[in-house]
């Protein structure tokens, strides 16, 4: 228990929810009456829609279906260089994308040069296949980052055959989005549709190129709204039909618009399982900005690494709610440790803006220009408090650390023989370690046994405070416990290494 506590303790820190992510795969590159206002009674009553027949998609399909385009790329491979692919590699790259088909590789591909063999010069080997959208009649191109990641060349067929060589303004990992330019004039293009309106029940279709299936058409409706994944961004569900090569292309709505990029699919199996998502196209199109003008995207950052806020911590602390984000390291020296942001806070707000779930805040914050003040809300110890905080340009070696086992309080004697109704027998925080980690009090898990044991707590965590009162030292710590209502849970801001996280105890009926 002790072992599982600790993956779930250290995956828990993680910006927002994990628990899709293990489902989620791309839908990657195929390789070679609402009762509002009502009275009880009235609502009682049976509600029903009005049905005026399956809807025909024919003239929208026959409308935006030239301006999706299909997207194949390459890789240059070398003999005996950089990028040759060996045996096991090609095995495995057919395996995952052809389902076990081997093509033929190009004639002296994967052998070693004998002795006076002239080298084979790189050749282009198949890398992949996916879909894509034109954006404007000039010719540029929207698809996923996947789509496109490691690849030489990059070609785009058009519904009328015509092909193109693409070059890549540029790709964002975090959102999927890449921006691709073709020369062409009086090109076919989609209108970009606004997918904070779209409601979920409404019809929407997905054109791509499933299994290089080109220009084919699904349909469905919006299952739901800002689906938390535990990516970047919340993305739309539908149950459109995606599967590998509908990556990149378009989730369109009855009037034509683009709401979206199908991007994933939740899946057990690998193919498509009726749940599909999509990249809204708002957040898109805002990259896609950054990614033609300077070929990347520029975020905004502050220094904090979050966790979520489940029920029981928001009870425990006296929260009316189950939001916002709960910081669980504060980088140091950085914008929020010089803006008073402490490990435990709860961050409610952004520059007035809510934070739902812990996940809107990084796309909040890396939305805010950068050199630009904001204002951070916090919940600490029962009071909310404003802080001023700069906001500076992420970069991506500046990650924050994980968690990294054990913290080194020490194993001096405890103070009682008998561990108390959490199941905890501590020590006082030596002063050094005070000092160290940055905190005026504390203590240190000597042993534990009973509840905490079963959460998962281990002998050197480090506890800074119990619901909304900071622990001192073991003597107040221990008096504190003595007062919790074993019908009510509590929770332990537990410091591991250089992670804290809020842990929800249910103290027992009496002490061991």
């Amino acid at each position: 228990m002790k072992n599982n506590f600790k993956n779930n303790f250290e995956n828990s820190l993680s910006t927002g929810s994990k628990t899709l992510s293990a489902l989620l795969v791309s839908a990657s590159v195929w390789m070679s009456p609402a009762v509002l206002g009502m009275s009880p009674a009235v609502a009682a009553a049976p509600v029903t829609g009005m049905v005026t027949g399956l809807p025909d998609f024919a003239n929208l399909v026959d409308r935006v279906g030239p301006a999706v385009v299909n997207i194949r790329t390459t890789e240059l491979v070398k003999q005996g260089g950089r990028g040759e692919i060996g045996e096991d590699e090609m095995a495995e790259f057919m395996r995952r994308f052809f389902g076990g088909a081997m093509p033929v590789p190009p004639q002296g591909q994967g052998r070693k040069n004998a002795p006076g063999r002239k080298p084979v010069p790189e050749e282009p080997v198949p890398r992949g296949v996916g879909s894509g959208f034109i954006l404007s009649a000039d010719g540029y191109v929207m698809t996923n980052a996947h789509v496109v990641e490691g690849a030489d060349e990059v070609f785009v067929t058009l519904t009328d055959k015509r092909e193109f060589k693409a070059k890549v303004l540029g790709a964002d990992a975090r959102t999927d989005v890449a921006v691709l330019k073709i020369e062409g004039d009086k090109l076919p293009f989609l209108l970009m549709g606004d997918s904070d309106k779209i409601r979920v029940g409404e019809w929407v279709i997905a054109i791509g190129s499933p299994f290089n299936l080109e220009n084919t058409v699904t349909a469905g409706i919006i299952s739901a709204k800002q689906r938390d994944t535990g990516d970047y961004l919340a993305l739309i569900q539908s149950d459109v039909a995606v599967n590998p090569g509908n990556s990149g292309g378009p989730l369109i709505n009855m009037r034509g618009e683009v709401i979206g990029i199908n991007s994933q699919i939740a899946t057990l199996s690998g193919a498509y399982n009726g749940i599909s998502f999509a990249v809204p196209i708002d957040e898109a199109i805002r990259v896609s900005e950054q990614l033609k003008k300077n070929g990347k995207v520029t975020r905004g950052r502050i220094g904090v690494q979050i966790s979520e806020v489940n029920k029981e911590v928001a009870e425990s602390l006296g929260l009316k709610n189950a939001e916002g984000a709960g910081v669980a390291m504060v980088e140091p020296d950085g914008p929020a440790d010089k803006a008073g942001v402490k490990p435990g806070d709860i961050i409610l707000k952004f520059n007035g803006a809510t934070i739902t779930r812990s996940s809107d805040l990084p796309r909040i914050v890396g939305g805010t220009a950068i050199g630009s003040k904001a204002t951070i809300t916090v919940w600490r110890k029962g009071q909310q408090l404003d802080l001023p905080v700069n906001v500076v340009e992420m970069d991506a070696d500046k990650a924050g650390k994980g968690a990294t086992g054990k913290g080194k309080g020490g194993k001096a004697e405890p103070e009682q023989a008998k561990s108390n109704a959490l199941g905890l027998v501590v020590t006082d925080l030596p002063a050094d370690k005070r000092k160290e980690i940055g905190v005026d009090g504390g203590v240190v898990v000597a042993d534990v046994d009973g509840v905490a044991e079963a959460a998962g707590l281990d002998e050197g965590d480090i506890l800074l405070q119990l619901n909304n009162v900071a622990i001192k030292d073991a003597k107040q710590f221990n008096a504190l416990v003595t007062k919790l209502d074993p019908k009510k849970r509590s929770v332990v801001l537990v410091r591991r290494g250089d992670q804290t996280q809020f842990i929800s105890l249910r103290p027992s009926e009496q002490a061991k």
